[in-house]
């Protein structure tokens, strides 16, 4: 265990000695593990690129969200053990060094039950992040059909136009259950959220075939 912490100050030493301006740089985070409890094996990546261009930092940066990758500092980032986040964060490493950066991944596990709990915490929130925006999309949704049922506004043109944002909102739902690796609080609302929306467009449809009938 004295080796395990010395190579972990060793590697923190000489992250600092190539702290040089022409890197952005990131503390290494170790992860001991004890032999107690952890149900759960991360893919951690450290990673450091060259600020500039800017666009391919910020390019990363989404492909790792859009991974359902937690950031735990700015560079280091972890995702739950699966074949297929290894195969993508091999193909990060791969562009991080083209980009003339380096990076590190290794698997980890918590140091016990609590912490285990905390990083499984941080990806609920940010999946229930993103499920209170899909929420308030789906309230903008019941707000138009709402304003084009006040008005009597009944045309194939309008139901078409929401069937495009209710798809979209299917969609994008999909996207956020894949990532929602520990179900997040918010799950079974967007859930039902969405079965309203459906239903709500049901609705709509009927009363739009019903007056293009009336006027045939």
């Amino acid at each position: 265990m004295a080796a395990l912490h010395t190579a972990a100050e060793s590697l923190s030493a000489a992250a600092a000695r190539v702290n040089d301006g022409s890197f952005l740089i990131v503390t290494i985070v170790t992860f001991l593990y004890t032999g107690n409890v952890a149900d759960q094996n991360w893919l951690l990546l450290t990673y450091k690129v060259p600020p500039e261009p800017a666009k391919k930092r910020i390019a990363l940066w989404r492909r790792l969200k859009g991974m359902g990758a937690v950031y735990l500092q700015n560079g280091v980032c972890m995702l739950p053990k699966t074949d297929d986040h290894v195969r993508r964060l091999r193909m990060l490493e791969n562009d991080i060094a083209e980009m003339a950066g380096e990076s590190v991944i290794l698997e980890t596990v918590a140091l016990d039950r609590s912490q285990q709990e905390k990083v499984v915490g941080r990806f609920k929130a940010d999946r229930d992040e993103e499920y209170r925006e899909f929420l308030s999309r789906c309230a903008d949704f019941e707000t138009e059909i709402a304003k084009e049922t006040a008005a009597s506004h009944f045309t194939y043109a309008e139901l078409e136009e929401n069937d495009v944002d209710l798809k979209k909102l299917e969609t994008w739902l999909e996207k956020i259950r894949k990532l929602d690796f520990y179900g997040a609080a918010l799950a079974a609302e967007a859930e039902q959220r969405l079965r309203d929306c459906e239903a709500l467009l049901d609705a709509y449809a009927q009363r739009v075939f019903d007056a293009n009938d009336e006027n045939h």
